[in-house]
């Protein structure tokens, strides 16, 4: 079969190769893939900036595809199912464990740019009907995380939300928030991409560029309330201003890196406004099934910024390594 390799953490290690067909092992599926999205993870193990990488191999966590094979012991699926498979195959639900956490698509396990590759079948959540595979391979990482955000703050009507950038994670939790029936606001450095937001519901739009404070902006916006949710996906350099921004008794929900990992805080807003700073890892099969399902209820559509082809993986990856162009998801297909 036909796949990419990583053979090293370098954004020039890419290689197209040929490697044996995998054969699904007892509970284990054979899975044609069809697409794959990209995250900042992938770009992290790329450039070494990510531990546990055992190189070469076949990366990119995320992606969908369809059964081309089962194996013994297998049941409640078909050859052509269209399905996702989870980035942590062994996090079947519950709370999170070394265990579980222990082996990843596209860093200890084979990604998703390969033809094939053999996963768990429990680890399987089907594909939402109103999806094509790029749309779908853009769930495992990004819409986990956004569901679990929403879900950690308990998001209703009446909710304010309040999110960093347009990346895939924000862009979800803006969808899901919109759902839930909460007020939005939403922070990027491009007007382009606000206009684009408020296409998707967003309620109130603020320009950092221009608004360095975005903090105070958001209490502004708020009557001095704040938000009840921050969904943090840059990192150390925006979390003193998020703390700000959340509402007493509000969520600050930390996914990304961005922005660094080092912070340096003031934690009399943390206690005085008895906040929660939730840290999180995607989620568990349970989870990812749990959004996928709220997806297809609510006919969300994930939105893809750009595809490119599986030759040209270089070029997506470095796409997202620069930083803040996409708005949404990068997808590579086969």
């Amino acid at each position: 079969m036909k796949a990419i390799q990583l053979t090293a953490p370098s954004l020039a290690a890419f290689r197209q190769t040929a490697l044996p067909e995998p054969q699904p092992g007892r509970g284990e599926v054979l899975l044609r893939m069809r697409a794959a999205t990209l995250n900042f993870l992938d770009v992290a193990i790329a450039t070494g900036n990510f531990a546990g990488a055992a190189f070469p191999l076949i990366p990119v966590a995320d992606g969908a595809g369809e059964v081309a094979a089962l194996g013994e012991g297998v049941s409640g699926l078909a050859v052509g199912d269209r399905v996702i498979p989870h980035f942590m195959p062994h996090w079947q639900g519950g709370a999170i464990t070394p265990h579980n956490v222990g082996a990843m698509r596209g860093v200890t396990l084979p990604g998703s740019l390969a033809e094939y590759v053999a996963v768990p079948a429990a680890s399987l959540v089907a594909l939402p009907a109103h999806l094509d595979f790029i749309q779908g391979a853009a769930l495992p990482i990004a819409a986990t995380t956004a569901w679990n955000a929403v879900r950690s703050a308990q998001v209703r009507p009446g909710s304010v939300v309040l999110l960093l950038g347009t990346g895939g994670v924000s862009i979800f939790a803006l969808q899901f928030a919109k759902a839930s029936g909460a007020t939005v606001i939403l922070a990027s450095s491009s007007d382009e991409k606000l206009e684009r937001a408020r296409q998707l519901g967003a309620d109130h739009l603020i320009n950092y560029r221009a608004t360095p404070a975005w903090d105070g902006e958001v209490l502004k916006l708020t009557g001095g309330r704040g938000a009840d949710l921050v969904v943090e996906t840059v990192g150390g350099a925006t979390i003193a201003r998020s703390l700000n921004a959340a509402a007493m008794g509000g969520t600050v929900f930390t996914v990304g890196f961005v922005g660094g990992t080092a912070a340096s805080i003031d934690l009399l807003p943390v206690i005085v406004k008895a906040l929660r700073i939730v840290g999180n890892n995607t989620g568990s099969v349970a989870d990812l099934a749990q959004a996928a399902q709220a997806i297809a209820a609510h006919g969300i559509v994930p939105v893809i910024d750009r595809v490119f082809d599986i030759d040209d993986t270089a070029a997506g990856y470095a796409e997202l390594g620069a930083g803040g162009r996409h708005f949404g998801k990068l997808a590579i297909v086969h």
